[in-house]
């Protein structure tokens, strides 16, 4: 087995057209991608051990459908993958079914896949693997190298901690250049504020842990409990697995002062399905109780000519719906189009096309991305109402528009799924849920109340632009920047 140091030298005399650091879902991809198309690529990986994570564990049918594009599907097999059929939203006694829609030839549904997160992102990193002209490098990237006028990046340097043949080699620095680098390093990227000048903003964590051979109250579907203060997720990710992520918002209680175990067992176990309430009190007391933020960072134009910015590293939603992988896989076939052979030969001295063609990307993407991170922000905003009156009349009238049926559950679920990017769809029905929640408050009042009831209808439709405007005008804001 070669040294590391002996493989990065071989690496460093080698040429590359793509540099991508991070192999998790959008980097893994796209290395992928573009090494089936014919590009050099090294994708660098800080740790290539299989990832445990408590998100990134359910793939929307939208997602399923162009991994097949990108020649990935073969991933979500022989890893326990757990057909998912659709959604059921259980408010209290109440349930909202929320089948996904049947494919265009009418034959069948569309279906998605649930999983363990790091059993799916080995196999994309088996798949690169299995490309030639793609080399995988487990390092950590330090820098991000400019030119000399410091407006182009060229390449990035990194350096290995530990050799099992040198031991500790973390002096030792190794530098790689290509005409193109993709940053896919996550939610937490170090590179980030290197791009763009806006950070993440993070209302709430996820405490996340598995339930043993729990049964569950509908098979085979993603489960959201509207609970008090905010929601619940549950969905299998094996055969005898189901995973639990707590919504928590504001400051999370501490774990090692019994705040977490005090707060799940007084205030959330009893909103969970009695079937399901053994299985989860083991869990808390035998598990360890693993967080993660539910951060939101919109899309922003990038400048940096020779660098993209990909996947949670450039664009982050809350993770209730389960759209964050479908969106970086449908940010990879879009790049993968855009820089494909026909268009770029070569990426040599193309920076300035590259860097159109990184815009044009922006907007391309818009269709998809833009409904993903409003709907996941506006239907938090809706399920975690907490004791504020106006949100309170709007996840109500979310719940009970769901369930009317035809259009009003179709459209919704398939805009959820992926498999509908249209972002003018998505607001109608946004509104359309707002005028029937004040449309049901006068339903249920006598003419005498009419006034009262006018002025509270009134204040969710205010609420509900409250809610929804900003993330339109976060998604749309460049719109005069086209080229």
């Amino acid at each position: 087995m070669p040294s590391a140091t002996s493989t990065s030298t071989s690496l460093q005399n080698m040429q590359f057209d793509v540099i991508v650091v991070g192999a998790g879902v959008a980097g893994s991809s796209l290395a992928f991608a573009l090494g089936t198309d014919g590009r050099k690529v090294l994708l660098i990986e800080r740790d290539l051990s299989e990832p445990d994570r408590i998100v990134g564990e359910l793939l929307q049918p939208g997602g399923c459908n162009v991994l097949k594009t990108l020649g990935l599907s073969h991933c979500l097999e022989d890893i326990d993958a757990i057909t998912v059929q659709g959604y059921v939203v259980l408010n209290k006694e109440k349930v909202c079914h929320l089948p996904y829609p049947a494919k265009d030839d009418g034959t069948s549904v569309e279906i998605g896949k649930s999983f363990h997160h790091g059993r799916f992102i080995q196999r994309l990193r088996e798949s690169c693997g299995s490309v030639s002209n793609i080399r995988i490098l487990e390092a950590t990237v330090t820098e991000l190298l400019r030119d000399g006028k410091g407006s182009t990046v060229t390449g990035v340097a990194c350096s290995k901690k530990m050799d099992m043949h040198l031991g500790d080699t973390s002096g030792l620095e190794f530098k790689f250049y290509a005409p193109l680098t993709v940053v896919a390093d996550g939610c937490f990227s170090k590179f980030r504020k290197d791009v763009i000048n806006i950070q993440p903003i993070t209302r709430s964590h996820f405490v996340g842990f598995i339930l043993d051979y729990c049964p569950m109250p509908f098979p085979n579907h993603g489960h959201v409990l509207l609970a008090h203060p905010s929601p619940i997720l549950v969905y299998q990710i094996g055969t005898h697995e189901t995973r639990v992520l707590v919504d928590i918002p504001g400051q999370l209680p501490s774990a090692k002062e019994g705040g977490l175990i005090k707060y799940l067992t007084q205030v959330v176990l009893p909103q969970i399905p009695k079937e399901m309430r053994p299985s989860f009190s083991k869990a808390i007391e035998s598990q360890r109780l693993r967080s993660m933020p539910n951060s939101f960072l919109p899309p922003s134009i990038q400048n940096i000519s020779g660098l993209i910015l990909l996947g949670d590293a450039q664009n982050m939603r809350h993770p209730l719906t389960g759209g964050g992988m479908t969106v970086a896989f449908f940010d990879v076939a879009i790049l993968r189009e855009l820089l494909s052979n026909l268009n770029f030969p070569t990426f040599h001295d193309r920076q300035e096309d590259i860097l159109k063609a990184t815009k044009l990307w922006y907007w391309k993407r818009k269709g998809l991305s833009s409904v993903v991170n409003i709907l996941a922000m506006a239907l938090y905003d809706l399920f975690s109402a907490g004791d504020d009156p106006d949100l309170e009349i709007l996840r109500t009238a979310t719940f009970n528009y769901l369930s009317l049926g035809g259009r009003c559950t179709n459209d919704p679920i398939g805009l959820l799924a992926g498999i509908f990017p249209k972002p003018l769809l998505l607001v109608i029905h946004f509104f359309s849920v707002a005028a029937f929640g004040a449309y049901c408050l006068f339903s249920q009042v006598p003419l005498y109340k009419y006034p009262t009831t006018a002025y509270r209808g009134a204040r969710a439709l205010y609420k509900s632009g409250e809610v929804m405007l900003p993330l339109i005008w976060s998604e749309f804001k460049d719109v005069g920047s086209w080229y």
